[in-house]
């Protein structure tokens, strides 16, 4: 019998626009028949790759491979290395020679092991000697990979990949590091009477103030919240701080979804110390548009932003200053913040639900902020490392 035709699978750096555009458009292809995907939108995922418009660029440099078989796009991956994260400690997760993969996509595991040997060489090649990831391209954007929670699409800013990718990096020889929990809680009810006894202690408290945002003076608002979270996140495994820049992009990429109801602000003896940002779930919108906002996506999105109905609320960043963590202080402004956001995403927002996280799985204090309001975990995100020798 002869043997069969095996098509050689091939390897390109990614070098042109065009095959930038190629490279975003093939995750669109290798998905479209998970009914839980959210296609992004096709300029945002362009934009993350691309110098001048991700700030990510300041401190970061990456390359992009493509995988071919027989002239067809079959898979995709990029190798990066961010300067602010060699110099973190390497307990925390980072360090120095520690470079990343991420926007992983490949059709099958043959794929996968030509594009992983790729992203490997060429951080080897610059001088790494270890590979953390999935990144995508930043901690701060879509870390880690989907192990548990298949059967419910993301809320915005969460990712979601096949099922198949844990078994095909764990097999290429990446060890798992770290978990991310994500949690979901019904609000309309109202949470255990412990939270209400706390909520109620700390409004007797007139050291403290929880505050909205003033949407109308978002930037500097921005600031004051991006500022403590480089503080209060910190000594967190994987922490990599905001630049300047980054701050003002987050601060001016978020402004479309900031509703004042939604974000508090909590000060002790008027110095802002903690936050919570909670953003109308527009997943519940994009999963529909096929990544376009053409031809008339962009009214119908526009239209929702007026004046969001969202079922599921999502808090993507919650802090508090290291003075005051693992303090009753902490706890107090934690449960007051989320006991007044939930009032108002349900009288003004229709919101049913609360979607939290990502959380690292050795967050003790958050994850008992989650569990003392009963939320369960709904989705899980792995990270894995591997040595380059």
């Amino acid at each position: 019998m002869a043997a069969p035709n095996i098509v050689p699978i091939t390897i390109h750096p990614v070098q042109s626009q065009s095959e930038k555009c190629e490279f975003v458009d093939l995750v669109y292809r290798l998905n479209r028949d998970d009914p839980c995907w959210v296609p992004p939108l096709r300029g945002e995922a362009l934009d993350l790759l691309t110098p001048g418009k991700n700030p990510w660029f300041g401190h970061g440099r990456a390359q992009y491979f493509l995988a071919r078989r027989g002239g067809k796009a079959v898979g995709r991956i990029s190798a990066h290395i961010d300067t602010l994260a060699l110099q973190q400690p390497a307990a925390q997760g980072m360090g120095p020679d520690t470079g990343n993969f991420g926007l992983f996509e490949a059709e099958d595991e043959a794929v996968a092991n030509a594009l992983f040997d790729a992203a490997e060489q060429w951080l080897r090649d610059q001088g790494m000697t270890r590979v953390l990831g999935p990144l995508s391209l930043s901690i701060w954007d879509e870390p880690g990979l989907l192990i548990q929670g298949f059967d419910n699409s993301p809320t915005v800013m969460l990712g979601h990949n096949r099922r198949e990718y844990q078994g095909w990096i764990e097999r290429a020889g990446f060890r798992p590091v770290k978990q991310m929990f994500n949690y979901g809680v019904p609000i309309t009810d109202g949470f255990p009477p412990i939270v209400q006894r706390i909520v109620s202690a700390g409004e007797k408290n007139s050291r403290i103030r929880i505050r909205r945002v003033v949407k109308a003076n978002f930037d500097a608002e921005a600031h004051i919240i991006l500022n403590i979270l480089n503080d209060a996140w910190a000594d967190n495994w994987g922490f990599v701080p905001l630049s300047d820049d980054e701050i003002a992009h987050v601060g001016k990429k978020l402004e479309p979804l900031v509703f004042e109801d939604l974000i508090r602000i909590a000060e002790v003896d008027g110095e802002p110390v903690a936050f919570m940002i909670v953003l109308p779930n527009m997943n519940e919108k994009l999963i529909h548009m096929g990544g376009s906002l053409f031809p008339f996506n962009w009214a119908k999105l526009l239209w929702w932003l007026r004046k969001p109905k969202s079922r599921v609320l999502r808090v993507p960043l919650m802090g508090v200053v290291q003075r005051l963590q693992n303090s009753r202080m902490a706890s107090t402004l934690a449960f007051m913040m989320i006991e007044y956001i939930r009032q108002d995403g349900i009288t003004k927002f229709g919101a049913q639900e609360g979607d939290i996280g990502w959380v690292l799985d050795d967050n003790q204090g958050m994850n008992a902020v989650a569990d003392a309001i009963e939320a369960k975990v709904n989705r899980v995100y792995q990270m894995y490392d591997k040595p380059l020798i």
